[in-house]
């Protein structure tokens, strides 16, 4: 028997100002549409969120791709995971430079590799030898990460920190479920304005920025990465829907331990192997968008769940 298609995608937990509030919504309408696309032509969940991601990538207005954020030393570091819930295959890449689709190298990664993760220069070596194109760092660089970056300096020698939460952007996401009843799930980021070059935050970690398994569901994450690490949040909420917790209980319960466990802010999006999802956070905002049964529903803020005709071109 076929299963019914279902796909939702994220595009980061942050204070979300508003003149990219209506971007930040199309851009996820936009990849959540196109992998569900996929699916309804029978591509498989793993391909599914590898697409829908890359759409996020492309976007610059999210931290992920040609829109990720400079560390410490003014250059982009990106991190991706991508997992298959029928064979808990995974793979991952961390800081690795001039890969504008750094999700579909994580992709390449599970598929050819004997491996999981790979990082760094090793990294970008093995994405040479399989022929995956390295852009210069300014295509991937936009105007406003260049502003955010020095006004990130310029605030660092006023306060002397090294965080400020109006600062910070975050990862991208999508979770599936395709018609075989396959689960997958990818996540992708540039990481945090200012990070410490070399730093790896929870988004390639299996288990911390996402996990898949057809025996309970899929799960993609984003927020402060060190409090969702602590608390392998992506796989908090997998143990929970594998003993039968609804995906919106159990990312609710989740989020709530992380914060008063470690003081940690972020969001998930969740699914499980039924079909039923979730997108839910706790910091200011959220942009998500979720596709089942042809209804596109989306949201920024929280409580927020809009309805679309799927054929909207918006």
């Amino acid at each position: 028997m076929k299963s019914k298609p279902v796909l939702v995608v994220h595009g980061g937990a942050w204070a979300i100002p508003d003149y990219l509030a209506e971007d930040s919504i199309l851009g996820v309408k936009i990849a959540a549409k196109h992998g569900y696309s996929l699916l309804e032509r029978g591509v498989n969940a793993v391909k599914a969120v590898e697409a829908a991601v890359r759409i996020l990538e492309d976007n610059p207005v999210f931290d992920a791709g040609h829109g990720a954020v400079l560390n410490a030393d003014g250059e982009v570091e990106l991190d991706a995971i991508i997992m298959d819930g029928k064979t808990l295959a995974a793979g991952a890449v961390s800081s690795i430079r001039n890969i504008s689709n750094p999700v579909s190298f994580a992709c390449s990664v599970l598929e050819q590799s004997p491996h999981i993760m790979l990082t760094g220069g090793g990294a970008n070596l093995y994405a040479d030898k399989l022929g995956f194109s390295q852009v210069p760092t300014d295509e991937l660089v936009t105007d406003n990460a260049r502003r955010e970056w020095k006004q990130y300096q310029r605030y660092k020698q006023a306060v002397g920190s090294l965080f400020s939460k109006s600062m910070v952007h975050d990862t991208v996401g999508a979770v599936a479920i395709d018609q075989e009843g396959n689960l997958a799930c990818a996540t992708s980021t540039g990481g945090i304005t200012n990070k410490m070059v070399g730093r790896v935050g929870d988004s390639p970690i299996i288990g911390s920025g996402g996990y898949a398994d057809n025996l309970a569901g899929a799960v993609s994450t984003t927020g402060h990465g060190e409090s969702i690490m602590k608390v392998t949040l992506a796989r908090r909420i997998i143990l929970d829907m594998e003993n039968g917790t609804m995906p919106a209980e159990a990312a609710d319960a989740a989020l709530s331990y992380m914060k008063n466990r470690v003081h940690g802010h972020g969001g998930v999006i969740a699914i499980n192997k039924s079909g039923d999802w979730t997108a839910k956070f706790t910091t200011q905002r959220m942009a998500w968008a979720a596709i089942k049964d042809d209804l596109l529903t989306y949201g920024l803020n929280p409580d927020e769940n809009l309805l679309d005709d799927i054929g909207d071109s918006n």
